[in-house]
C-alpha cells in the first residue's frame, strides 16, 4: 500500500498504524463519510470513539494522563484518517494539537493539570482563532483587544476563517493586550470558551473541508478568567513568543500529514480503477501514458514521505526545524494537489462525480497549500531562514 514507507515511526507506532486503519475501515464506511460531506456533519459520535483509542494524549506527556509526546505517531494518526475523511481528521488535530501540544508548551504547571486530562481523553477541543478579516500572514497585526479589568479580561473584535469554533469548547485567540507597545511585544494569548456570554459563531460555506465548520467569530465584550490567559499573567504582552514557538512548526506538519493522506487515497483510487477500466481492449494501466502518470505519482508520495519524516523526527526532537518543516509543507501540499487532480485525471469523468470520493479528494487537497501559512510564505521562510543559516 502506498504511504507504508514511514521510517520515523517506532514500533509502538506501527502497531497503532494497524489500530487507526482497521478503525477508519470500521468506523467510516465511504458510504458514511460521503453523508458526512453531503451534510457538512461532524460526526462526534466517531470522534469520541477514536478517543478510546488514546490517540489523543499522543502528544501529552504520561503525567498529564497522555503516553508520551510522539510526533510522528501523530502525524500519523492524521494522515491515516485524512485518507478517508477530514471531518474526523480535522477535530483530531484540534484536540491532539491545537490544544494538547499547545497547553504543552504553553501552559502554566496549573494550566496543564486543568486542561491535559481532559484533552488526552478526548473531552476537550480548541479552535485556532488568529486570521481576521483583514489580517492574514501578518498576525502580529491583529486588532482584537484584550484589557484587564480586576480579575478578568475582556475581549472585544472578530476572526475569520477559524476553523471548528462550533466544534469546540475553547476558541484559542490571538489578540492586541498593549495598543501603544511596540509591534511583536504588544500581544497575548487567550482560551475563550466557545459557548461564553458575547462570543458569536457564524458558518462559511467553503468547497471542502465539509464537517469541519469554518467559521467566522465575533467577541462583544467576552469576559474570562485571569487564569484562561495562556501562560499565566506572566505572558502578558509574550503571545507572539508563544504562538511561534515549536506549535507553529507542527501545524505546518499537520498539514502536510493531512495532504499526504489524502494523496495517497486519490493515488490507491485512480490505480484501482486504472487496472479495472478497459478501453481498446485492455486495462487502462496497460496505456503507456496512464502508467507513467501513476509512476509519477507514486515518485511525488515517496519523496513527500521522506520530507515529511525528516522534519516530523527533527520536530520530535524539539531542535529548531522552522526551514525544514516549511520545506515539508511547501513541498507535500503541493505535490499532493498535483497527484490528487492527476488521479483524476486517470478517473476521467468519475473523477468529476460526486459517486466517487476523488471529487471530494480535489475540494479538499485545494485548499492544503494556503492553510497554515501559504505555499508563498514557506517561500519567503525557506530563503530568509537559508540566508540566515549561512
Amino acid at each position: 500500500m502506498a504511504g507504508d514507507t514511514q521510517r520515523a515511526l517506532s514500533d509502538d507506532a506501527v502497531e497503532l498504524r494497524s489500530v487507526v486503519r482497521r478503525f477508519v475501515a470500521e468506523q467510516m464506511p465511504r458510504s458514511v463519510v460521503a453523508e458526512w460531506d453531503k451534510n457538512n456533519t461532524f460526526p462526534r459520535e466517531v470522534f469520541d470513539r477514536l478517543a478510546t483509542l488514546g490517540v489523543m494524549g499522543l502528544a501529552i506527556p504520561e503525567e498529564y494522563g497522555g503516553s508520551g509526546a510522539d510526533i510522528p505517531a501523530t502525524l500519523m494518526t492524521i494522515e491515516e484518517l485524512s485518507k478517508r475523511s477530514l471531518a474526523v481528521a480535522v477535530p483530531y488535530i484540534m484536540a491532539s494539537c491545537y490544544a494538547g501540544m499547545t497547553v504543552v508548551e504553553c501552559g502554566t504547571e496549573e494550566q496543564k493539570k486543568r486542561w491535559l486530562p481532559e484533552i488526552a481523553e478526548g473531552r476537550m477541543i480548541f479552535a485556532y482563532g488568529w486570521t481576521e478579516p483583514d489580517v492574514g500572514a501578518d498576525l502580529a497585526s491583529v486588532k482584537t483587544t484584550v484589557r484587564r479589568e480586576g480579575d478578568e479580561l475582556v475581549v472585544n473584535g472578530s476572526k475569520r476563517f477559524c476553523t471548528g469554533a462550533g466544534l469546540s469548547d475553547y476558541i484559542y485567540t490571538l489578540a492586541k493586550s498593549d495598543p501603544e507597545g511596540a509591534k511583536y511585544h504588544n500581544l497575548s494569548t487567550l482560551v475563550i470558551p466557545s459557548n461564553a456570554e458575547g462570543v458569536a459563531i457564524t458558518q462559511i460555506d467553503t468547497m471542502g473541508l465539509k464537517g469541519t465548520h469554518t467559521t467566522d467569530v465575533s467577541f462583544t465584550d467576552v469576559r474570562i478568567p485571569v487564569d484562561n490567559l495562556m501562560g499565566g499573567e506572566e505572558a502578558w504582552n509574550r503571545g507572539w513568543e508563544l504562538i511561534t514557538g515549536s506549535g507553529l512548526d507542527i501545524e505546518k506538519l499537520e498539514v502536510a500529514a493531512m495532504s499526504l493522506g489524502i494523496a495517497t487515497a486519490a493515488y490507491e483510487d485512480a490505480l484501482a480503477y486504472s487496472e479495472e477500466r478497459e478501453q481498446f481492449g485492455v486495462p487502462i494501466s496497460k496505456h503507456q501514458s496512464i502508467a507513467h502518470t501513476l509512476a509519477d505519482m507514486q515518485v511525488q508520495l515517496h519523496a513527500s514521505r521522506l520530507v515529511l519524516d525528516d522534519a516530523a523526527v527533527l520536530a520530535g526532537r524539539g531542535v529548531q526545524c522552522g526551514v525544514e518543516t516549511s520545506m515539508a509543507k511547501l513541498f507535500v501540499t503541493e505535490a499532493s494537489k498535483t497527484v490528487v487532480l492527476n488521479a483524476q485525471t486517470i478517473m476521467g469523468a468519475y473523477g468529476y462525480v460526486k459517486d466517487f470520493d476523488c471529487e471530494r479528494y480535489v475540494r479538499d487537497v485545494l485548499v492544503m497549500p494556503i492553510i497554515g501559512g501559504s505555499s508563498a510564505i514557506q517561500r519567503n521562510n525557506i530563503h530568509k531562514w537559508s540566508r540566515t543559516r549561512k
